[in-house]
């Protein structure tokens, strides 16, 4: 299981939840990464965390002026991004151009999308993971896999039916071991959160928790 933080712009310490989070997954031998704001992503990066860029834009270098360059979160020591997130979402030739754009730049993706529909129209863009994540359930206190495991379920056939290379992650309500626990046994890969960490009062504690769910 892949369990990736998401800090969003939460008003957060970014270095104090990487640095969490590199010791937990050190410790643990889970792999844990942490998504800062794109300006954050050098320093988080030199904490020795694994670390993804929230989003890069569908497009190469030249006059693209507010763009996140793929090239330049990497060269930020970003290894992977998020693309499509219902807060930051895309059109469909977007969501294929940030994946190719990713894919120059050497970054692992993971394309977030709303139902099992959607899934198995972002498998098909060849991203290395998709994250089902309803919109609802973000930001809530039950996880997805738990209010809907079918829609987990779902999500993991609708993958596979297109490209059974691709994993499924599934996020929104993530926050406990047992959530983690659960989301493997519907068959995901790994899990998408954000504020069960970014806003608790000991980060380190809530990643210990969940990697006991491993």
């Amino acid at each position: 299981m892949f369990i990736l933080v998401n800090l969003k712009a939460y008003p957060c310490d970014p270095i104090e939840v990487a640095t969490a989070a590199r010791d937990v997954a050190e410790a643990s031998g889970a792999r844990i990464a942490v998504s800062p704001q794109a300006a954050d992503v050098a320093r988080v990066a030199d904490t020795g965390v694994e670390t993804w860029a929230q989003h890069v834009s569908p497009n190469a270098h030249g006059s693209h002026t507010g763009s996140t360059l793929a090239e330049a979160v990497a060269d930020n020591g970003a290894e992977g991004t998020l693309i499509n997130h219902s807060e930051n979402r895309l059109k469909l030739a977007d969501v294929d151009g940030s994946v190719r754009a990713a894919e120059r730049a050497d970054l692992e993706t993971i394309v977030c999308a709303n139902n099992p529909a959607q899934v198995g129209a972002a498998a098909a863009l060849g991203p290395d993971a998709v994250a089902v994540e309803p919109p609802e359930l973000i930001g809530g206190d039950v996880s997805v896999a738990t209010a809907d495991p079918g829609i987990v379920e779902d999500a993991v056939a609708a993958a596979e039916a297109v490209d059974p290379a691709v994993d499924v992650f599934c996020g929104a309500g993530v926050s406990t071991g047992e959530d983690v626990s659960t989301a493997g046994d519907l068959g995901a890969a790994g899990v998408l959160l954000a504020s069960g960490v970014a806003k608790a009062d000991d980060p380190e504690a809530v990643l210990e928790d969940l990697v006991s769910g491993i």
